[in-house]
């Protein structure tokens, strides 16, 4: 068969000549032949279909490490590792546009505001982890004090609970570390990159190879709480008797809902509903949901791993948080409700409330 000398090929596969020059020196596509003496390149028609996908991938912005491994890749394995590719992107986009729209808020003093209130504030608080029925081990963390309150929830079969476990303690530092009101979210964003740095460790020494943990945090500055979050664990508010969602589950089938592929109700009983599109996995490159929120007296926040927001629905949830009760009761009541619903899954969960100071009440902390 007739070779194609580089500007024809280049041409065909609708590349620059330039392109193929260097697709040539990190071995992606090599020519089928090169001039000994001029060192010009030819290239073979069959290779148009290489060059072709080459070409597209970089239309989607895959790097070009990635692309050799996909075009090294049997079509089937290839076709999975490019919708790979498109989820990642997808969540990060996703992580992008969160973090536009809290910086939009914030800046335009929607939201949360960025005005000191003079009113001071503290939290009570209570956190549990138990193991759901049928369970022979706990993968959840949950943890509560003074400035931090958090939640894990560890991939089962994945090192999950020295995951979970691990992810959380990287965060308790911020406990005592004087952060500025409006470096809160900066503090926490550093503190999950230990935490994954710290996940990555434990991944590195487990028979698989991997670990993998959620992560759901509130950390307690004067009046205002910093939110961090990533994967399906969640936080809620409750605020004058309403109860609020004030994270967005990182699933796939969330994403589906997102999309508009699928309802709530549907999501709710798909069987991959718990398949995550974004976790702490120790692998660098975290996109964590940020938020900072401002508090008033009244306020109660649950943090709380799918062990109990999958089996005890939002209307139970109101009804409990918003009954009377201190945290730890209205802890021990969720747990029961969980227990009462067949708890398929393990539980963690955390209870805070935002009390006034100025009448000091017992258990207060600031």
């Amino acid at each position: 068969m007739r070779l194609l000398t580089i500007g024809a090929f280049a041409r065909a596969a609708r590349l620059s000549p330039k392109a193929l020059r260097l697709y040539d020196e990190l071995g992606l596509l090599r020519p089928a032949a090169v001039d000994g003496e001029s060192g010009y390149r030819f290239y073979d028609p069959a290779q148009l279909e290489r060059a072709r996908l080459i070409a597209w991938l970089r239309r989607l912005g895959m790097p070009l490490a990635r692309i050799r491994r996909v075009c090294d890749l049997p079509a089937g394995a290839a076709a999975g590792e490019i919708a790979a590719y498109w989820e990642q992107v997808l969540a990060e986009t996703a992580a992008r546009g969160e973090l536009a729209t809290f910086l939009v808020d914030y800046l335009s003093g929607r939201g949360s505001t960025v005005e000191e209130t003079a009113a001071l504030l503290g939290i009570r608080y209570a956190a549990r982890s138990e193991s759901g029925l049928g369970r022979t081990s706990n993968e959840d963390t949950a943890y509560a004090g003074p400035r931090l309150l958090a939640v894990a929830d560890g991939v089962r079969g994945s090192s999950g609970d020295l995951a979970s476990a691990a992810a959380v303690e990287a965060l308790k530092p911020l406990e005592t570390m004087t952060v500025p009101a409006e470096d809160l979210l900066g503090a926490l964003a550093d503190a999950v990159g230990d935490a994954d740095r710290a996940v990555g460790e434990i991944a590195a020494s487990a028979p698989s190879g991997e670990a993998v943990t959620t992560l759901t945090a509130l950390l307690w500055s004067g009046s205002r709480l910093a939110l961090v979050h990533i994967g399906d664990t969640r936080a809620y508010l409750v605020r004058d008797g309403e109860l609020f969602q004030i994270t967005h589950d990182h699933t796939y089938v969330q994403a589906m809902v997102d999309e508009g592929r699928l309802t709530a109700e549907e999501a709710a009983s798909h069987p991959r509903r718990a398949l995550l599109a974004r976790a702490l996995m120790g692998t660098g490159g975290v996109q964590p949901q940020l938020a900072l929120h401002d508090t008033v007296a009244g306020d109660r926040y649950l943090l709380c791993s799918d062990g109990l927001s999958a089996v005890v629905p939002a209307g139970a949830l109101r009804e409990v948080l918003t009954g009377p009760g201190a945290p730890q009761e209205v802890l021990d009541e969720l747990v029961a409700r969980a227990y009462a619903a067949g708890a398929p899954d393990n539980i963690a969960c955390v209870v805070a409330d935002v009390v006034s100071l100025e009448t000091p009440s017992p258990g207060a902390s600031s």
